[in-house]
């Protein structure tokens, strides 16, 4: 056992709890449970109080109609999204502070400040208004990370028009259902964009994807890379967004009152199968929810670096690198590319460049990191950070504890946030002033959300119970409905358990209260009748500390009905035999039982993975199944699975 392993398994086993330092406690925004008791006993004027910390043109009177499973919150008042996030801002102290640091892969560097970005802002609604954009209107946005993207989302904002973008990983094909499906006529794209110094031919896949849009009308391209090989521009329909941008006036664009309830933007969920899900948000609440969990969960302060990691076409990225942030008024760090681009320390490097205060990033990314090694990070000074975040599925409590030891420095709370696209703000996480912190548990939901795990009849299952997780109260940021089809969104999320929304996760809660996320509840592997979350399975295999990430998939089995496949990425130096395949083997069932013991490891250097970091079981279950690959473009690196499925195929 390593010196490091010792450590991390003397901590786990006999220091549970991590108690947030004294000087954080006395500075924190929450630092005293009566906002629990508050929200508790009032919740419609808890999350009033909070709504009232954004600028109103015309304030609410009104807080909350709720005919499930549609609410309406703030439903009289009226106010602008690109107000709240920029124009408050524009004046006194904070207009010349940093509102964006952005940094490319190549190492370009840009910063504007709250009145520059704010310009930057207007003059592209003067010129949207120029191409015929209005209220109501649809506009997708594919584009990379640059300043572009967060000037055009907030320029759409700004004038009433209605955002919808799509993350610029996703294919031709993907690309055209989501603008067809929106309705939208005009589209903001790039030239290209780069990733691990790879060209991504935007503008190749836009034209690609209108072949199928007839209805688009309009197409605004940034002029990302240059001198694209072989890029198009269509007369009568492209337009360069620098030459719209040089044509635009300077002057002021009076931002359009919006009504609490009009839509501020949909996002497509990427769905595995069959059509996307428009998710519908609206401007007040979501505005409500992004700024009070900016505020509770992640503390933020006017003088806070905050760099998430996000892209932001996943809702990651709108709430938490976009609205939610610039809403308080703080510096948020944009990095573009990848975190291996040109070395595995890029994270690090900017963290201490900058002086990153908040930095909140994913498990997967953190359980790669862990793989490499904790001398990377060492070799820089990370000692501006003092918060900490994950995000987008549940933290096993070594990379927790990893994270908390080499990132933070034993000293960084880490907020674990569970929350979805459809949810628009965190819904469960600690408070970081407050909430003692148990490695892997995302805590309690934050003031003003009310969850429970029930069974399948609905019925609360108590202390150290599993279950579905819902929502038993509608909240501020919750998705208003799927665009172009109501009686989707209430089949998905109501018809389940009348009145209470349901998730989709399955979780538990301990004795304390604190809920353990187990992931999708359509994660289960049926083995012999047993039912097995997967989430499960991989936890057990990350917890020997040879294995640094693991998926785990069901395939066809004869006998069994489904069989467990693991696939297992393994720490640096750690040589993937088949005596270590039977002894992971050895320890699942010993950590679960025997039903759960896999019948197959597959050793892989890397899991097949989205630019957003999040592992496509998809995909690994085509490669179990022998089918073809379903659609691969949102994949960082395709030629992981093509290795996959030819070591898969290797061992018939």
């Amino acid at each position: 056992m390593s010196s490091e392993g010792e450590k991390f398994d003397t901590l786990l086993h006999e220091t549970r709890r991590f108690s947030p330092p004294r000087a954080f406690r006395e500075q924190a925004t929450a630092s005293s449970q009566e906002i629990y008791h508050k929200a508790a006993a009032n919740p419609e004027e808890f999350w009033a109080e909070q709504a009232r910390c954004l600028q109103w043109s015309n304030p609410f009177t009104k807080v909350l109609d709720w005919e499930p499973p549609h609410a309406r919150w703030f439903y009289d008042g009226e106010l602008n999204a690109a107000t709240n996030t920029v124009d408050r801002h524009r004046q006194g102290a904070t207009k010349n502070k940093a509102a964006i640091i952005w940094e490319a892969e190549t190492g370009e560097r840009t910063v504007l400040t709250y009145d520059m970005l704010g310009r930057e802002v207007d003059r592209a609604a003067h010129m949207l208004t120029s191409l015929g954009v209005g209220a109501g209107d649809r506009v997708t946005i594919y584009l990379p990370m640059v300043p572009e993207l967060v000037i055009a989302m907030l320029a759409c904002a700004k004038i009433g028009a209605i955002h919808s973008i799509v993350f610029g990983g996703f294919s031709a094909k993907a690309l055209a259902e989501r603008i067809n499906d929106a309705d939208a006529h005009v589209v903001i794209t790039a030239d290209a964009g780069f990733r691990r110094g790879k060209v991504v031919p935007l503008k190749a896949n836009t034209d690609q994807a209108l072949t199928q849009c007839p209805r688009v009308k309009q197409v605004v391209v940034v002029e990302r890379v240059g001198q694209v090989e072989g890029l198009t521009m269509h007369q009568g329909r492209d337009v360069w967004w620098h030459e719209m941008m040089d044509q635009a006036p300077a002057t002021p664009f009076a931002a359009v009152p919006r009504n609490a309830e009009d839509v501020l933007f949909t996002l497509y969920t990427s769905g595995t199968t069959g059509k996307p899900k428009g998710i519908v948000h609206s401007t007040a609440g979501y505005l409500t929810g992004a700024n009070t969990s900016c505020r509770l969960v992640f503390d933020l302060k006017p003088d806070d670096i905050y760099f998430c990691t996000a892209d932001i076409g996943w809702i990651t990225g709108h709430t938490y690198v976009v609205y939610g942030p610039l809403s308080c008024g703080a510096t948020v760090v944009i990095y573009e590319g990848a975190p291996d681009w040109p070395e595995r320390d890029r994270y690090w490097e900017i963290i201490e460049r900058y002086g990153v205060t908040v930095f909140y990033t994913a498990p997967t990314s953190i359980r790669t990191f862990m793989k490499w090694g904790p001398e990377l990070p060492s070799s820089h000074r990370l000692d501006s950070l003092r918060l900490l975040g994950t995000v987008g599925e549940p933290i096993n409590p070594e990379a927790w504890m990893w994270y908390y030891q080499v990132i933070g420095q034993s000293r960084c709370p880490i907020v674990d946030t569970w929350w979805q696209t459809e949810t628009g703000a965190a819904m469960i996480s600690p408070l970081p002033g407050l909430t003692e912190l148990k490695p892997g548990s995302a805590a309690v939901p934050v003031p003003g959300i009310f969850t429970d795990v029930v069974d399948a009849k609905g019925e609360p299952v108590g202390p150290g119970g599993g279950g579905y997780l819902v929502v038993t109260r509608p909240w501020p940021s919750m998705l208003r409905t799927i665009w172009g089809d109501d009686p989707r969104y209430r089949e998905t999320y109501w018809d389940r358990f009348p009145g209470v929304y349901f998730t989709g996760d399955g979780a538990r809660v301990d004795e304390d209260g604190y809920y353990w996320i187990l992931g999708r509840v359509d994660d289960v592997i049926n083995v012999s009748g047993h039912r097995i979350g997967t989430m499960e399975v991989e936890s057990a295999l990350v917890d020997d500390r040879r294995v640094a990430e693991s998926a785990v998939i069901g395939r066809h089995h004869d006998v069994k009905g489904q069989a467990i496949s693991a696939f297992v990425t393994l720490k640096e130096g750690v040589q993937g035999t088949s005596e270590l395949a039977q002894d992971l083997k050895v320890h699942v069932a010993e950590t679960i039982g025997a039903m759960a013991r896999p019948e197959e490891i597959f050793f892989t250097a890397e899991l097949p993975k989205t630019r957003s970091g999040k592992i496509m079981r998809r995909l690994l279950r085509d490669v179990a199944e022998g089918r073809a690959l379903g659609d691969t473009s949102t994949l960082a690196d395709p030629a992981v699975i093509e290795s996959l499925k030819q070591q898969y195929e290797g061992q018939d």
